[in-house]
C-alpha cells in the first residue's frame, strides 16, 4: 500500500468560470439586505416587558435558575473568604485616597450590593482597587491639600502636627476629603451610566493591552511611592500631578531621619511575610482547597501586638485610631460646586476602572465558559458607583488578588460577592473597634505586598520587542507619561501615542511586488522568498493598509517607483542561477527552452521584458475614502502609456461607482475588476494571445516558454 503524502501536499483542483465583480454579481444574484425599520427593531430587541426586566436586572434571570444544593456551600466560603480580604484591603486602600480608613469598609461594602442585582460576571469581586484609588487620592490632595487647614493656635485633641510644627485642623480636613472622594465617586458612577446606555463600551478597546500594562504598571510605582512615606511613617508634604513621585522621594530622603522603627520594623515584617505566603498559595493551589488567608492572619496578630504593647503610646506608632461601631456614615449628597473641578479626572477614572473591571471578568467568564455583557457591565459599575458615592465611599472597580481569591475558593456566582458584603457589614457593625490599635503601616505593607502581579507586567516588555515593537512602545511611553506626569495625564499621553503608531502605520504602509511560487496559485512578497518568480510582463502591486487621504500621495509614490522608474523585469527575477546577465534581443521573438529543476549554466543572456499589465491586489485594503478613490485616476495614465490596470480582491466594488465607472471604462485589454490575483493572470493569457504573449501558470513552469518584448 502506498504511502500517504504528507497532509501539506495533497493536491487540490478548483474548477470554475473566470469572473470579473460584475460577471459575479449579475450570476449569484445580489439581493440587497433587508433594512427594518426602528419599530421593527425594538420589537425584535424587546420582545416582552419580562426580557427588558430581565436585560436591566439580570439577577433576575439567574437567580431564579440557582442550584441551591451544588452552588450554595461553595458560595458560602468563598464569600467568608473573600469578605476577610475585602475589608483588609478596604481599610488598607483608603490610605491611597488619603482618607480614613473606616471609609475604605464602606466602599467594600456598598458597591458589591448593586452589582448583585445588575452585574453579569459570576466572579469579580467588587470594591477598592489601588490604580483607581489612587487616581481619586491625587485630586483629593489637589483639592484638599493640608494646607487649606491650617489653625494658627495649639492643636487639641482632634487636630494634628506637621513636621515643621503648623497645626492642621484634622476634622474638616477629613470631613472635606471625603466629600471630594465621594463626589467623584458619583460623577464616575455617571460617566460609566452614560455611557452605558449609549452603548459605547466599544471604546475601551482603543485602551490595548500594551498601554494598560504600562498604565497599571505605573500605577504600582506611584502606589509603592504613596505607601512608602506610610511604612517609614516619615512627615512628607502631599503631592500630585507632574514629578509627584520625585518631590515625595525628596521629603521621604529628607526627613529619613524621623523614621519610626516600630512602624519600619512592622511593614517590613508584613511585607516578607506576606509575599512568602503569597508565593506558597500559589506553587500550592492544586493542594491547598483553599489559600491562606494571610492579610486577615498577619492583621489579626499585628492588632494584638500593637495592643498589649501599646505601640502608640510607648513608640509613637501611627495607629488607625477610631473606627466607627455600630452604624454606617450617613447619606450625603455630592457637592455640585466641585464637580465642575474634576469632569477630565473623573471621565479618565470611570474609564480606567472600566478597562480593568471588564478585562478581568472576561478571563473568568472564558475559563468557566459563560458570556458578560459588556455595555451592562458599565451600566452596573456606574449605578454601583453612584450608590456607593452617597454613602461616603470612593471609586469601585475589582481587584486581580481579591478576585482570584473569590475563584480559588469554589465562588460559583455573585452570591459569593452578597455573601462577602455580609461580612464585611459584620467587621463595620461588630468587629471594626478591634482593629483601631492595628498600625497604618501594615495596611500600607499589605498594599505593597499586592502590587507583585502589577511590577511583574514589565517581564512582557522583552516579549513586546520580539513580537511587535510598535506594541513594546506604546507600553514604554505610556508607563513613563504615567510616572512622570501623573496618571490622568499619562493616559492620555498614552492614548495618543497610540493613535499616533496607528496613524504612522496606516500612513506609510508596507507595500510590495508580489510574485508566483513555482506550481500552485500562490502569489507572495518577492523579498520573502526564494524559490518565487515574478509573471513576466505583469507587476502585481499589493498595499497592506486602507488607502485614505493621509497614505494616497505614498502609495502613488510607491505606485510609481514600481512601474514609471522599472518598466522592465527579467523574465527570470527570483530563480536561482549560476549568473543570469539581462540583455536586449533585438528579436521580435525567442524561443528559450528552460528546465527549472536544473541549475542554469553560467552565463545566460534572458531578455527583459517591459511591463504590459498591472495589478492592484486590494486583499489588504479595508476601506478606501473619496480622496484615495479620485487619485487612483493616476492609474489611468498607465493606459496611455501601454499598460492595462486591474484590480484583484477588491472587497469595495459595490461600494464606490466611481471606482467601477474608472476601471470598466472600455481600454484596449482592459481587464478591469477581477476577483483573484490568479485569475488575472490567466486571463491577461487569453487576451493577449493574439501577441504571441504566454503569461506563465502554475503548469507552465517546466515546460518551453515564448518570450516577447512588448
Amino acid at each position: 500500500m502506498d504511502a500517504l503524502p504528507p497532509e501539506n501536499l495533497y493536491p487540490y483542483t478548483v474548477s470554475r468560470p473566470i469572473y470579473s465583480n460584475p460577471t459575479f454579481e449579475e450570476d449569484n444574484e445580489r439581493q440587497a439586505r433587508e433594512e427594518r425599520t426602528l419599530r421593527e427593531r425594538l420589537s425584535r430587541t424587546c420582545g416582552s416587558a419580562l426580557k427588558v426586566v430581565k436585560g436591566v436586572f439580570p439577577v433576575i434571570d439567574w437567580l431564579s435558575r440557582y442550584p441551591i444544593r451544588e452552588w450554595l456551600p461553595s458560595d458560602v466560603i468563598s464569600g467568608v473568604s473573600t469578605g476577610l480580604v475585602c475589608s483588609l484591603q478596604g481599610l488598607a486602600y483608603a490610605l491611597l485616597v488619603s482618607v480614613a480608613p473606616v471609609y475604605g469598609l464602606y466602599s467594600a461594602f456598598f458597591p458589591i450590593l448593586t452589582y448583585f442585582l445588575l452585574g453579569t460576571s459570576r466572579h469579580i469581586s467588587v470594591g477598592p482597587f489601588p490604580v483607581t484609588c489612587l487616581m481619586v487620592g491625587s485630586v483629593v490632595l489637589t483639592l484638599a491639600p493640608d494646607d487649606h487647614f491650617l489653625l494658627p493656635g495649639n492643636g487639641t485633641g482632634v487636630n494634628g502636627t506637621k513636621a515643621d510644627g503648623i497645626v492642621v485642623d484634622m476634622e474638616a480636613m477629613e470631613a472635606q476629603r471625603i466629600m471630594v472622594a465621594s463626589s467623584m465617586t458619583v460623577l464616575v458612577g455617571l460617566f460609566q451610566v452614560v455611557m452605558g446606555l449609549l452603548q459605547v463600551g466599544f471604546l475601551v478597546r482603543y485602551l490595548s493591552d500594551p498601554l494598560v500594562g504600562g498604565f497599571t504598571t505605573a500605577a504600582a510605582f506611584h502606589v509603592l511611592i504613596s505607601q512608602l512615606k506610610i511604612v517609614l511613617s516619615v512627615p512628607t508634604n502631599n503631592h500630585s500631578g507632574c514629578f509627584s513621585i520625585l518631590y515625595t522621594l525628596i521629603d521621604v530622603f529628607t526627613n529619613i531621619r524621623q523614621t519610626n522603627r516600630a512602624d519600619l520594623v512592622a511593614g517590613l515584617l508584613t511585607i516578607v511575610i506576606v509575599m512568602a505566603v503569597k508565593e506558597v498559595n500559589t506553587k500550592f493551589r492544586h493542594k491547598i482547597p483553599v489559600p491562606i488567608p494571610i492579610e486577615v492572619i498577619v492583621t489579626v496578630v499585628a492588632a494584638g501586638i500593637s495592643y498589649a504593647t501599646e505601640l502608640d503610646s510607648r513608640y509613637g506608632a501611627s495607629i488607625v485610631h477610631s473606627i466607627p461601631r455600630g452604624r454606617f456614615a450617613p447619606a450625603q449628597p455630592p457637592n455640585i460646586a466641585l464637580l465642575w473641578n474634576i469632569l477630565g479626572s473623573s471621565f479618565s477614572t470611570a474609564v480606567v476602572g472600566y478597562a480593568v473591571a471588564v478585562s478581568v471578568a472576561k478571563v473568568y467568564a472564558a475559563k468557566h465558559d459563560y458570556t458578560i455583557d459588556g455595555n451592562q457591565e458599565l451600566i452596573a459599575f456606574g449605578f454601583s458607583n453612584v450608590f456607593c458615592g452617597c454613602f461616603s465611599s470612593f471609586v469601585a472597580s475589582t481587584a486581580l488578588s481579591r478576585t482570584a481569591v473569590q475563584e480559588s475558593t469554589g465562588g460559583k456566582s455573585q452570591m459569593a460577592g452578597i455573601i462577602s458584603a455580609v461580612m464585611v457589614m459584620i467587621v463595620i457593625l461588630a468587629l471594626g473597634h478591634l482593629l483601631e490599635p492595628l498600625q497604618k503601616s501594615v495596611l500600607a505593607a499589605i498594599v505593597i505586598a499586592n502590587l507583585k502581579g502589577m511590577f511583574m507586567q514589565v517581564t512582557e516588555v522583552p516579549t513586546l520587542w520580539r513580537q511587535n515593537r510598535a506594541d513594546c512602545f506604546i507600553w514604554l511611553a505610556t508607563c513613563l507619561a504615567s510616572v512622570v506626569l501623573g496618571l490622568d495625564v499619562g493616559l492620555l499621553a498614552g492614548l495618543v501615542f497610540e493613535m499616533g503608531t496607528v496613524v504612522v502605520r496606516t500612513q506609510f504602509p508596507a507595500c510590495s511586488t508580489l510574485g508566483n511560487i513555482p506550481g500552485t496559485n500562490i502569489y507572495r512578497n518577492m523579498k520573502d522568498y526564494k524559490n518565487i518568480a515574478e509573471v513576466p510582463g505583469i507587476k502585481i502591486f499589493k498595499c497592506n493598509a486602507p488607502i485614505y487621504f493621509a497614505n494616497i500621495d505614498y502609495f502613488k509614490e510607491r505606485l510609481r517607483a514600481t512601474i514609471v522608474d522599472r518598466p522592465y523585469h527579467s523574465a527570470s527575477s527570483g530563480r536561482e542561477s549560476g549568473q543570469v546577465e539581462d540583455g536586449d534581443w533585438p528579436v521580435p521573438e525567442v524561443e528559450v527552452h528552460v528546465d527549472w529543476a536544473m541549475e542554469l549554466p553560467v552565463r545566460v543572456s534572458v531578455p527583459k521584458v517591459q511591463i504590459h499589465s498591472l495589478v492592484l491586489d486590494f486583499s489588504a485594503v479595508s476601506f478606501l475614502d473619496v480622496v484615495a478613490v479620485k487619485s487612483l485616476r493616476l492609474v489611468v495614465h498607465f493606459h496611455s502609456s501601454r499598460i492595462q490596470t486591474a484590480l484583484s480582491f477588491c472587497p469595495l466594488y459595490n461600494s464606490f461607482s466611481h471606482l467601477r465607472a474608472l476601471f470598466l471604462t472600455p481600454f484596449p485589454f482592459a481587464c478591469g475588476l477581477q476577483c483573484t490575483t490568479h485569475q488575472l493572470s490567466v486571463t491577461r493569457q487569453k487576451k493577449l494571445s493574439k501577441s504571441n504573449l504566454h503569461i506563465i501558470t502554475a503548469k507552465s513552469y517546466t515546460q518551453s516558454t515564448s518570450l516577447s518584448p512588448y
